[in-house]
């Protein structure tokens, strides 16, 4: 499978084409409300999972099969943590080379204690890190990180990459109904954003199938709260509506995988997504995902979701 998929609808980016550097499920995170599943086993040693140039040569082809205004930003996403990729720096200032479009990675921050990642994601355009905690307990609880990642360290590295940084850094902050909604834990959210002074925050809720079946977007009055005290800047991400490009592969069937296996969606999205093909094209591609031992079915409050076959999810 193709390490290039979309480009696809963001939240943040418009239509993002999506760069995934490590392999399903490569993270030292394991957080409740993943949407690829839980983390078994942690993965921590930064390894080149993929050859740089074979992704360049992927973007370059993708990129020349698509007009101008097609693609907003070029997104380094992974089946986990970006960063665990030892050529991120490598495959960021590549892309820069070859186009013009803004480049984002988005990343959990864990590594950033580590100089030589703070240096590597120095050229993106845009980095999106995570905040969902402001306290070492709350940590523990919703991001389930490795052992050794410390919650001290994790925020010390965000503050030292805002230092150095001079692009766009937004922070993301997970909202839970009763886990992190409350005042107390919104206000320790808040004094750690002071200090790491992003450019943006970003206030999201788990809208895809998300690692454990008790997670539970927060309600209104959750997300009122927490605009209220997080910063001036915060904002809710709302899910955006665009067109999925499932020509990154050499076929329709790997293409919707492509897309599932870091995108997971109803079947409804699907149809939807499909709905430039003419209907036979679509109602063989269904029958064949359901065949195919690729993709499974996860049931979230009631709403069924396509999810990647490898992902491991908790059962309701």
């Amino acid at each position: 499978m193709k390490q290039v998929f979309g480009p696809v609808p963001s939240r943040r980016l418009g239509q993002s084409l999506g760069i995934d550097p490590v392999p399903m499920k490569t993270c030292n995170f394991n957080c409740v409300y993943c949407q690829i599943g839980r983390t078994r086993p942690y993965r921590t040693e930064r390894r080149h999972n993929f050859k740089v140039e074979d992704i360049l040569d992927q973007v370059r082809d993708v990129l020349s099969a698509h007009h101008t205004g097609e693609i907003d930003w070029i997104t380094f996403v992974g089946s986990g943590e970006t960063t665990l990729h030892a050529g991120i720096g490598e495959l960021v200032r590549g892309v820069k080379e070859m186009t013009d479009i803004p480049v984002a990675v988005i990343t959990n921050g864990s590594l950033f204690y580590m100089a030589e990642v703070r240096q590597e994601l120095a050229a993106a355009d845009a980095v999106l890190t995570k905040l969902d905690a402001g306290s070492p307990a709350l940590y523990r609880r919703i991001n389930r990180p490795y052992q050794s990642l410390v919650f001290d360290q994790f925020f010390s590295g965000l503050v030292a990459f805002r230092k150095l940084y001079q692009h766009q850094l937004w922070v993301d902050v997970m909202l839970m109904k009763d886990v992190n909604d409350s005042e107390r834990a919104l206000e320790d959210i808040a004094a750690l954003l002071s200090k790491i002074q992003p450019d943006e925050v970003h206030i999201s809720l788990p809208s895809r199938p998300p690692a454990e079946p008790w997670v539970r977007p927060a309600d209104k009055e959750g997300i009122e709260r927490a605009k209220k005290i997080l910063s001036a800047n915060a904002s809710v991400l709302s899910p955006r509506e665009g067109k999925f490009d499932f020509g990154c592969e050499e076929n329709l069937v790997d293409g919707v995988v492509g897309i599932i296996n870091r995108h997971p969606m109803t079947e409804t999205e699907l149809i939807n997504a499909l709905a430039g093909w003419d209907a036979t094209a679509v109602e063989s591609t269904i029958e064949a995902l359901k065949n195919s031992g690729r993709v499974q079915i996860v049931t979230r409050q009631g709403v069924r979701f396509w999810c990647p076959a490898e992902a491991y999810y908790g059962s309701s």
